[in-house]
């Protein structure tokens, strides 16, 4: 299995069906494709596949995931769905100057975590992104195995 489709099926585990709920500013949303970045979308009728092709165009292409580790591609396509392309993209560039893989890697998430714990959704959203932000590097870590 490729590294996207690894990552693809763990983002997905993570991302679910379709939500609407109020205090998300990104609206309807579902498998993590938001009414806001897809205003011309059909979101309560998006299918698993264009899900799929989504994440492909327009993340892990555009990041460009295929040639990062696993780990780290796992970590920014992650970041990418789920905080922007444009912040994956920035906080890559800051950790890279962290040295090897493994504080690359560590950098990366405090650069994310620092950033998601001072959004103004915290108090809703908070407790579930730390239990995706933990559970993560050990998904990148199996990702890295296989």
């Amino acid at each position: 299995m490729s590294a996207f489709e690894q990552a693809f099926s763990i983002v997905i585990g993570t991302e679910g069906g379709y939500v609407n709920n109020r205090a998300d500013p990104g609206g309807e949303t579902k498998f993590g494709i938001s009414k806001r970045s897809y205003p011309h979308l059909n979101i309560a009728a998006l299918e698993l596949a264009d899900a799929h092709a989504i994440y492909r165009r327009d993340y892990w292409d555009r990041l460009p995931g295929d040639t990062l580790a696993p780990p780290l591609a796992l970590l920014a396509f992650d970041a990418a769905v789920n905080n922007g392309l444009g912040r994956a993209r920035q906080w890559l560039a800051a950790a890279a100057h962290a040295g090897d893989g493994a504080a690359i890697c560590a950098e990366f998430m405090s650069l994310r975590l620092c950033f998601m714990a001072g959004l103004p959704t915290w108090k809703t959203f908070g407790h579930g992104w730390s239990r995706r932000l933990c559970r993560l590097p050990y998904q990148a870590v199996q990702m890295g195995d296989a």
